[in-house]
């Protein structure tokens, strides 16, 4: 049928519902934003100070004392207590604003390209099932969303990181190197690097955001799965869907954290080192040819230096924060997309 042949009701019916479609998708896509944001704000508060030790272990130089290679930090413990001492509480805040702001642009980010790549994936592969809800997809399917969705936030996530990395691993030795505030940084990066240097770790960041966004929505949605089978939901007809109770998300979420966390970790340790290599603790010197180091090179020297040890160090304290704060991201996204339906 032409379009000449429609009738007017019919024109303006099929106007009707292509605006309303649009609105629909605005407003999931606003909520995707709205809600991931405040999820991930109130995740990066509980976790921050873990990972301020994390960066900071991670981070640290190594020193030759009698032939044998050591540390300024024995441990996570070890890293608290001289944080603790040398700043007190507020040394393990320190540059909280940039993750902050940046726990709020990449849990949006994930949750509203999750829902994205699976309406694309529904679109292409399930031409004639436009519309399903994420749960009618294959578990392949959903962490290949997953994967796309790490992908794109690695982009918005990589320059917010470096900044933090930077404030949390100029606090560890002179006082004189410390950066005083986010601006500080961004400064000196522009003034060192230009614009490009804001990616310094890209790579990294890439590679630990596609996997570990695959491992994390796959966890959560694998283990929620598994716990609906094992444990029914009861169905309620004034919902859409029957919604999960909270301790469901609250195991799921902590699962898809630690598997975040602990499959990738080695390129979120690299990436840390690439992004505060800037900063010598000691001497508060900069070495152009390592700033200049690509991830790589760098993965090659960690291995050669500490070996795997090297690369999962700090590795423990991060799984441990983990689980609990992204049970909380997921609780409380899931919470209010059910309450704001």
């Amino acid at each position: 049928m032409l379009e000449s042949d429609l009738t007017p009701t019919a024109k303006s019916t099929g106007a009707g519902l292509y605006l309303e479609q649009k609105s629909k998708q605005s407003q999931e896509a606003l909520k995707d934003i709205m809600f991931g944001s405040i999820a991930g704000t109130c995740g990066k508060f509980i976790e921050y100070p873990f990972d301020t030790v994390k960066v900071r272990l991670q981070s640290q130089p190594g020193f030759v004392n009698n032939g044998q290679l050591g540390l300024y930090y024995t441990g996570p413990l070890d890293c608290f207590r001289k944080s603790l001492a040398s700043g007190g509480i507020r040394s393990l805040y320190r540059g909280v604003s940039a993750p902050v702001f940046g726990a709020a642009v990449e849990t949006s980010s994930l949750f509203f390209s999750y829902r994205i790549a699976q309406e694309i994936i529904c679109a292409v592969a399930y031409s004639s099932e436009i519309g399903k809800r994420k749960p009618d997809l294959p578990f392949t399917a959903l962490l290949v969303c997953g994967a796309a969705s790490g992908a794109i936030t690695s982009v918005l996530l990589t320059p917010i990181e470096l900044v933090k990395c930077q404030m949390q691993a100029g606090i560890s030795g002179n006082s004189n190197t410390a950066f005083k505030s986010p601006i500080s940084v961004i400064a000196s990066i522009w003034k060192h690097d230009g614009p490009l240097g804001f990616w310094r770790g890209q790579l990294g960041t890439l590679i630990r955001e596609t996997g570990g966004s695959a491992a994390w929505f796959g966890s959560y949605e694998g283990v929620g799965a598994l716990l609906k089978r094992w444990y029914p939901v009861t169905t309620n007809e004034m919902l859409p869907s029957p919604r999960a109770p909270v301790w469901h998300q609250l195991i799921a979420g902590a699962c898809a954290g630690v598997s975040y966390n602990f499959l990738f970790y080695p390129a979120d340790t690299i990436k840390s080192r690439m992004q505060t290599v800037q900063i010598d603790i000691d001497t508060g010197s900069h070495s152009r040819t390592e700033m200049r180091m690509n991830f790589w090179s760098v993965g090659r020297k960690l291995w050669a230096e500490q070996g795997i040890f090297g690369m999962y160090r700090g590795c423990g304290i991060t799984v441990a924060r983990a689980a609990p704060s992204s049970a909380i991201i997921f609780a409380i996204f899931e919470w209010l997309r059910t309450t704001f339906a």
